[in-house]
């Protein structure tokens, strides 16, 4: 079985869409103005990161944590 995983090529609209539960580690990184961002919808992990002269590996690492937390659904 093969795990989803978000990378730095991953859109920060499909993060939102399909893991939830990403919502605070975003929220904490880029703000609350990430989920209305009309960005989001193209901007890829890596893009986003750059722009706020973020860390993309610590953000990816922090993603795929959430996303692997016991009891939640892919």
């Amino acid at each position: 079985m093969t795990t989803a995983q978000i990378t730095k090529d991953t859109k920060l609209r499909e993060v939102l869409e399909r893991w939830p539960e990403t919502a605070e580690v975003l929220a904490r990184f880029f703000g609350e103005g990430c989920f209305t961002c009309p960005g989001a919808m193209i901007e890829t992990i890596e893009f986003a990161a750059t722009m706020h002269s973020l860390p993309v590996e610590k953000l990816l690492e922090e993603l795929n944590a959430a996303i692997k937390q016991p009891g939640q659904s892919e």
